[in-house]
């Protein structure tokens, strides 16, 4: 692939059988066609609301990482956007999965949400405002694309599929306009920050947070074998 090619990409094209794993998972799959458990799906929510914390977290980072102004405040943005939207949709729409902000505020953070969390910590401390960015990829950008793939699926179940919302809001014009900013802000750190001399390091981040995001899903799989450890 081209050197001048968008590095989200090249990143993806690095990991493709990573990708596929992580977008074309059994949970996934289980949202489209609607059969996922409902267990399943409020664990991952009542995770997911953990993941959002630690999200504002790596945002502020961004900002402390960030060398100039725009940078500041394009974090600041994004910081804002989580703790003072985001997280409230999030608890309303957790509310009607029968979780309350209580049952939330006391749920024990899973081990795959520690992991893939602390590793985008640890890559924006360890490394750079790009670092940082590549880590969290797999999640905004791949959140947009498993949304819009979803969507335009003909095979997605709409009628009658409880997980039809979550579809739907994945792959809004809102988020898919996040989605594209995301690549925008990976191709614009790159040619400030990066270089061919980065791209195999660049590569192995996404890559692992890849295979984090993909041991998320799993992590809401295992609700099916396990007594629920959220109740309405």
């Amino acid at each position: 692939m081209p050197s001048d090619a968008p590095l989200f990409r090249r990143l993806k094209t690095a990991c493709a059988a990573e990708w596929a794993a992580y977008t074309e998972h059994a949970f996934v799959k289980g949202v489209a066609d609607g059969t996922l458990p409902e267990a399943c799906f409020r664990r991952y929510l009542a995770q997911d609301y953990l993941f959002l914390i630690h999200f504002a977290r790596a945002y502020a980072l961004a900002a402390y990482k960030g060398e100039t102004l725009a940078d500041i405040r394009q974090a600041a943005t994004g910081l804002s956007a989580i703790i003072d939207v985001e997280m409230e949709l999030h608890i309303k729409y957790c509310a009607g999965w029968g979780l309350g902000a209580a049952a939330l505020e006391s749920v024990p953070e899973a081990e795959e949400t520690m992991a893939y969390t602390r590793y985008v910590l640890e890559r924006g401390l360890a490394g750079d405002l790009l670092d940082l960015h590549v880590a969290l990829a797999p999640c905004i950008v791949g959140y947009g694309e498993i949304g819009a793939a979803l969507a335009a699926d003909p095979r997605t179940k709409k009628d009658g599929n409880p997980y039809w919302a979550w579809i739907e809001m994945y792959a809004s014009a809102e988020y898919q306009s996040i989605a594209a900013a995301g690549c925008s802000t990976l191709d614009a750190l790159m040619v400030r920050r990066g270089g061919e001399g980065r791209l195999a390091s660049l590569i192995a981040t996404f890559r692992q947070a890849t295979q984090l995001e993909a041991a998320f899903w799993q992590m809401g799989l295992k609700a099916q074998s396990r007594k629920p450890i959220v109740r309405p």
